[in-house]
């Protein structure tokens, strides 16, 4: 069986576009393809007219540090991601929820686009981006728009934008300041099965006193798209990390997520008593990271 008629490779983003809209058919955007074709050979993704490899588009494998911004390209790869100084020094649940991708093979091709633009409730990029309250930039035939990575999540596997014509270029998040810190965590399968019972990231910022001026938590799978534990997030802002705080910030969490049973995963009811040891292991080493 033939996935796809023609393969293109573009060196400009231009081109990509152009590539994904010409002629008739239908397109899909391709860089490490450890998902995507994986699909089209499992019969879970119709096949395609045209296969678009944005891999050697340049732009695509930047990272770098514009004033206050860390800016990440699409295309860099998971093993790029994990060993960059510039994101081991400002982003590092990024480098620990990355770095649990797969193994070495899959780290070596697979992208940080690829993995945000499946939008499974659980990718382990995209929950510890969105404690990082990540942008992305979306390319597009009328131009580039940027918008907080946590709206383009429509479903499981679903985006807002169209990509047919559309696809994720960059990505931005701001550097780590003076009494912040990161940390990511992920609960999975024996066996091999390297897909997440439960994973969470947390983002903190300490006040001159050691309170928690600010804080952002992601988690998932916790519902059909990934998820901000926004609630909980208000509720311990100004507040101290100690263990009362601890149980009610547990409460509101469990309150906040939609957690179900999976045959591939665990039990909703497992993956509720997961909730406050991942919820206290990654404020602890967080905090513990902002007080450096």
């Amino acid at each position: 069986m033939n996935y796809f008629q023609d393969y293109l490779q573009p060196k400009s983003i231009t081109e990509a576009l152009q590539n994904l809209t010409k002629g008739t058919g239908s397109a899909a955007v391709i860089a490490g393809g450890t998902d995507l074709l994986l699909e089209l050979r499992q019969g879970r993704h119709p096949a395609v007219d045209r296969l678009v490899d944005i891999s050697e588009i340049p732009e695509l494998k930047e990272i770098t540090k514009e004033g206050d911004q860390i800016i990440v390209g699409a295309g860099v790869t998971h093993k790029r991601i994990i060993t960059d100084p510039i994101l081991q020094e400002h982003a590092q649940c990024m480098i620990e929820g990355c770095g649990l991708i797969g193994g070495p093979q899959v780290r070596n091709v697979a992208t940080i686009g690829g993995n945000i633009s499946h939008a499974l409730p659980a990718g382990d990029g995209t929950i510890s981006l969105l404690a990082l309250d990540t942008m992305v930039e979306i390319a597009s035939p009328e131009g580039f728009a940027w918008q907080p990575l946590i709206d383009i999540f429509a479903g499981p596997g679903k985006v807002n934008f169209d990509r047919s014509k559309e696809f994720v270029t960059r990505f931005r998040f701001g550097i780590k300041g003076e009494r912040e810190g990161s940390a990511f965590h992920r609960v999975m399968r024996p066996q091999g099965v390297a897909i997440a019972i439960l994973n969470m990231a947390a983002w903190v910022r300490l006040d001159n006193d050691g309170n928690l001026e600010r804080v952002r938590v992601s988690c998932g799978p916790a519902g059909p798209k990934p998820f901000r534990a926004l609630k909980m997030e208000e509720y311990l802002s100004g507040k101290a990390w100690k263990e009362s705080v601890f149980q009610e910030a547990s409460k509101i969490l469990a309150g906040e997520v939609s957690l179900r049973t999976s045959k591939h995963r665990a039990t909703k009811e497992y993956r509720h008593q997961l909730l406050p040891v991942l919820l206290q292991n990654v404020m602890d080493t967080a905090i513990e990271r902002a007080q450096l």
